[in-house]
């Protein structure tokens, strides 16, 4: 078997916190197992994306969302397979973002298409998808989350760059992180407690994260692995963005389709600006959060770990 991927400081934090450190070891191992087993084709790409470390966000949610609702006891089977697949399926995500997003480095690594080329790195996405329903099995609810999560971040993905470069403002972003981030945390809290209650609390925990991620970028914090300098030079619609547009001037800097060393400038610090009121908003959505984790767990107290933890991603 090959070596399991690490986990690093801050997930293991709210892992031990949490009490699921034999779960993620086992899902570690199974990763692990299935990559040793794979076509000698697809071996290299796999052992690069998955057992270079992880945060492990997203099967920790499924864990947390179980327990919350199910009360304690021993992660089921199927709820494990599910966290094998999220994993499975965010990385695959990662891959195409990074493809889109032309992105040399994720978290100061290569990224899949930079080391062993696009076309590898498309077919070994599909290879996985493939490997994620295979997975699955018989779990017909599991299926349909899962088919909805990749129509959704397909949606998203679509939606974001058609929207690029324009005056936006903080609805769309919500709108935005809601199906691509948010999506996939909504998905993780539909596996997890398998009764569809904790499904709002799920997409705000996806808003939080993604926010915290494009706060984390304009910081230049390397914690979530996003692309701070691509979404400046592409005219992402990041939560400092879309406050920090509604200035005309920034707006017009923005917009521009072929922005000067100036426009890009110009906006960034700009975007620094909007940090404090970005905060605000990413405080609003973590209260929402614990709001609904109150109103629809049984032990919303297992959900409060992952809602500190997001909302400390950002750095401030």
């Amino acid at each position: 078997m090959n070596s399991a991927a690490s986990i690093d400081a801050t997930s293991a934090s709210v892992i031990d916190t949490l009490g699921f450190s034999d779960e993620m070891t086992e899902l570690r191992e199974r990763i692990a197992d299935w990559v040793a087993t794979c076509d000698d084709e697809m071996r290299d790409a796999l052992e690069w994306q998955f057992l270079g470390g992880s945060k492990y966000f997203r099967p920790l949610t499924i864990f947390a969302c179980h327990r919350a609702t199910h009360g304690p006891g021993p992660i089921p089977p199927q709820i494990m397979t599910s966290a094998l697949v999220i994993e499975f399926f965010h990385n695959v995500s990662l891959v195409i973002d990074d493809i889109v997003d032309r992105s040399p480095e994720r978290r100061g690594r290569a990224t899949m298409h930079t080391r062993f080329g696009e076309l590898s790195a498309l077919m070994t996405s599909g290879y996985i998808v493939a490997e994620g329903y295979l997975q699955l099995g018989d779990d017909l609810q599991a299926i349909t989350l899962f088919s909805e999560l990749l129509k959704r971040l397909g949606v998203a993905e679509c939606m974001q760059w058609r929207l690029r470069r324009q005056p936006l403002g903080y609805e769309d972003w919500w709108r935005i992180a809601g199906e691509d981030t948010g999506s996939m945390f909504e998905i993780c809290a539909c596996l997890g407690d398998r009764s569809g209650r904790l499904r709002t609390f799920g997409g705000l925990l996806g808003r939080l994260y993604h926010g915290c991620d494009d706060v984390a970028d304009v910081r230049g914090l390397p914690a979530l692995g996003g692309g701070g300098k691509e979404d400046l030079r592409d005219g992402i619609l990041t939560l400092p963005a879309s406050i920090a547009i509604t200035d005309p001037d920034i707006s017009v800097a923005f917009c521009r389709a072929d922005p000067s060393d100036e426009d890009l400038d110009l906006t960034a610090a700009a975007f620094t600006e909007a940090l404090p009121a970005a905060e605000a908003r990413l405080d609003e959505i973590a209260e929402q959060a614990r709001e609904e984790a109150q109103l629809f767990a049984k032990a919303p107290e297992m959900l409060d770990p992952l809602i500190l933890q997001t909302r400390a991603l950002s750095g401030r």
